[in-house]
């Protein structure tokens, strides 16, 4: 067994880090800081940090095909040109409820970008319960909803298989799976595959490894769990030195690096003394799995 090592590898004070997403072509990560609207490229190589500024919190970036990005900015999936920093709104949902916004969001296999919504938190996790809904933006451009009621649309990833879509409301404290037909986008029969234990706290951002296992950053818990959707059982946790960790994805040249984005926004003055980290992004290196590339928007 490898030694597992964690490192801040970007000490990046995010009020809330999210939506880490492997870009290939220019060794970079991608990620968000959602209240700050802002949209953050990390090159692993120089080890510099671009951003992008938007009008609205950013809560995912995904990669786009033709090149490029596509994000989740207030209510619209967007795409976004990083050269001159604009984005143009390609679908708006949600727009009876003013106080909603985008929360996690993810590509799936047949190129269409998945992503739920929340109302806007009056605290970290804090905020007016059931408004949210699971949404689809296909890519002829056209969204599709999935189902509402949701509190915190969160983590989200496809089995190897592509015939079952795992997906995280973070206040049911379920990791849930869903068939998934991959030909029309469709999902049925919902199930819970594991319930989070107290001390592992709020289900946040997920992703799947090469072996068909999902990872969970656990906000509040200080943790990413590593489990197995067949069985239900935990197979491993990483205790970061961060409590407030929000979502992991797999990257570096081979996919066998963890990046793991992380939160500061609700943290007293004491906290951010014993965490000076907190808002950061880690690398995991030692685990003995890889990850796959992330799916490109199609349209």
């Amino acid at each position: 067994m490898s030694s597992i090592k964690i490192e801040c590898v970007l000490r990046e004070n995010c009020r809330c880090g999210e939506s880490p997403v492997w870009e290939e072509a220019s060794n970079s990560l991608l990620f968000v800081d959602i209240p700050a609207k802002k949209v953050c490229r990390w090159d692993s190589l120089s080890k510099r940090v671009q951003q992008v500024t938007v009008d609205a919190p950013v809560s995912s970036v995904a990669l786009r095909q033709g090149g490029g990005y596509v994000a989740t900015v207030g209510t619209k999936f967007c795409a976004l040109n990083w050269e001159d920093q604009s984005t143009v709104a390609l679908a708006t949902v949600d727009k009876d409820k003013k106080n909603n916004r985008f929360n996690d969001g993810k590509v799936d296999p047949a190129g269409r970008y998945f992503a739920g919504t929340m109302a806007e938190e009056t605290a970290p996790a804090v905020l007016e319960r059931h408004q949210g809904s699971l949404y689809s933006l296909f890519p002829d451009h056209h969204v599709e909803k999935y189902f509402d009621q949701v509190d915190i649309s969160n983590g989200l990833d496809w089995s190897l298989d592509h015939k079952i879509f795992y997906y995280i409301d973070s206040l049911s404290y379920s990791v849930d799976a869903f068939d998934y037909d991959l030909q029309t986008g469709k999902i049925s029969n919902r199930r819970s595959i594991y319930k989070l234990e107290k001390e592992e706290q709020i289900p946040d951002g997920m992703c799947i490894d090469a072996d068909g296992k999902l990872w969970v950053a656990c906000y509040n818990g200080g943790r990413v769990i590593h489990l197995d959707p067949e069985t239900g059982k935990r197979l491993q946790t990483l205790k970061l030195p961060v409590v407030k960790t929000t979502s992991c994805c797999f990257g570096g040249k081979d996919y066998s690096e963890m990046y793991v984005t992380c939160a500061r926004d609700g943290m007293d003055p004491k906290d951010l003394l014993q965490q000076p980290e907190a808002g950061g992004i880690f690398k995991i290196t030692g685990l003995g799995v890889k990850g796959i590339p992330p799916y490109p928007y199609a349209g």
